[in-house]
């Protein structure tokens, strides 16, 4: 017994050998993943290889891949940067027109709509959708991963009854929603509105951050010391950029949405007033007394405001905070009254309490005993924030092709998504969906221009062909 218990080990030694040498002269090997039909590549590598992307873009992806086959020693072709691309548009064109799962008719979707847009006139309409019995426990933010993308709609008009198409189209597909959550644009008010009246069984709710900011700058906005102030931000800004103060310059104002993004502005006030008070400071040793205050010093006169203007900030940072993570209740707004109660000593911060709760409470009145719904769209904002970042300096240069991998950014892939997605959609069905909905893009029509001004300044003669760049 002994001698064969020798045998065996002397047997599983020399192959243990014999495999550690195939080893080092092959490399490392990738896990087993049999290529999809008519692939080169197999829906682990795929799936892997567009959560790459999703995070370092389409060109990191590739990059990265390359890096992990080198250094791993796999003698295998890394997919390149236009295959992941079609990859994503083949999985975001298969998630917008996926069906409601058999047996789950989803009768308390909440839908979330917002516009985007970024040069040109044309705006995207995107729809994004999330179960109400599905929402995260209170305490806790919706995160991308608990939406669904239900529509990526581009177009150059959106009025009332272009935004009614989509959402009738929406629900001969997924049903009557529960809820249509959106911001007080006016195409979407009204649209989520005649839904309400058509199917009683739908409510229309409006983003609380919008409404919070609307009422912000309706407190302060019109102040003329607001005013001097912003024009004070935007001067200081300019003046100090190129010189030893650079690092104390204020943050860029954004026209758009000031009021939702006020609040690095009042913290930079808030240093800088610390820094003015503060001879000691190591900060300032670089820097002359006269020089800060040739500079800085015009903040001394605008401490009042300030203090109001932050106590104002306060209330609506912490009601954003409360609805975003506990939603909207019955109840909520007896609870976001103790929360903020105490907290406001100026009148217009009091003011702005008041009316947050009351614009809670009257959306209370929607709901059905026990039900919870979602009141702010600014996942849906962060979701537009996080296409944006994907694109990279594309965005500046209106939308292209690529928008059908939005839906894949709000989610991991994994291989039975992808097995699921290429099955139903095929790379002539993305080059469909393109033609349908985009057309010529701003990037397309840039091309064609200077294409055309190009061949108009040949000289005559001359019969080179103009390169597509």
């Amino acid at each position: 017994m002994a001698d064969a218990c020798q045998r065996e080990i002397t047997r599983l030694r020399r192959e243990n050998r014999q495999l550690r040498s195939e080893l080092g002269r092959s490399g490392c090997r990738l896990p087993a993943d049999p290529p999809l039909p008519h692939h080169a590549f197999g829906p682990r590598l795929i799936a892997v290889s567009v959560n790459i992307a999703r995070i370092a873009g389409l060109r990191g992806a590739e990059k990265i891949l390359e890096l992990f086959f080198e250094w791993l020693g796999i003698a295998q072709k890394a997919p390149d940067s236009s295959t992941i691309r079609v990859w994503m548009q083949r999985a975001g064109v298969a998630e917008i027109q996926a069906d409601i799962p058999p047996g789950d008719p989803a009768d308390d979707l909440v839908w979330m709509a917002d516009h985007s847009n970024q040069i040109g006139q044309e705006k995207v309409l995107v729809v994004l959708g999330v179960r109400a019995s599905q929402l995260p426990p209170p305490g806790k933010p919706l995160q991308h991963e608990h939406l669904r993308v239900l529509a990526v709609q581009p177009g150059v008009s959106w009025k009332e009854d272009a935004v009614n198409a989509v959402f009738e189209t929406l629900k001969a597909k997924h049903g009557v929603p529960r809820a249509i959550l959106s911001d007080e644009g006016a195409d979407l008010k009204k649209a989520a509105k005649t839904m309400t009246e058509k199917y009683p069984g739908c409510v229309a709710l409006h983003d609380f951050k919008h409404r919070a900011a609307n009422r912000f700058e309706g407190l302060i906005g019109n102040q003329e010391r607001f005013r001097e102030f912003a024009k004070n931000i935007g001067q200081t800004r300019c003046a100090v950029q190129q010189t030893e103060l650079a690092h104390l310059a204020p943050p860029a104002a954004r026209a758009k949405a000031r009021f939702m993004n006020l609040a690095p502005a009042l913290e930079w006030a808030a240093q800088i007033e610390w820094l003015l008070d503060t001879p000691q400071a190591q900060s300032r040793r670089f820097m002359t007394t006269a020089r800060l205050e040739e500079k800085l010093g015009w903040l001394r006169a605008f401490r009042r405001e300030l203090s109001q203007w932050r106590e104002c900030q306060q209330v609506l940072s912490q009601s954003l905070t409360f609805i975003n993570e506990r939603g909207l209740y019955q109840g909520a707004a007896r609870d976001l009254h103790w929360l903020l109660a105490g907290q406001t000593t100026c009148g217009p911060a009091q003011r702005l309490r008041k009316e947050l709760v009351l614009y809670v409470h009257r959306s209370e009145e929607n709901l059905k005993p026990g039900e919870r719904l979602p009141l702010s769209t600014e996942i849906l904002e962060s979701s537009f924030g996080v296409y944006k970042a994907f694109e990279g300096q594309h965005s500046r240069g209106g939308f292209t092709s690529l928008l059908p991998a939005f839906a894949t950014l709000l989610k991991p892939a994994t291989p039975t998504s992808i097995r699921r997605a290429f099955a139903t959609v095929k790379q002539r069905d993305v080059a469909a969906w393109v033609k349908t909905h985009l057309g010529p893009t701003v990037a397309a029509r840039r091309r064609r221009t200077r294409n055309e001004f190009r061949a108009a300044r040949k000289p005559v003669g001359d019969t080179s062909e103009t390169t597509e760049s």
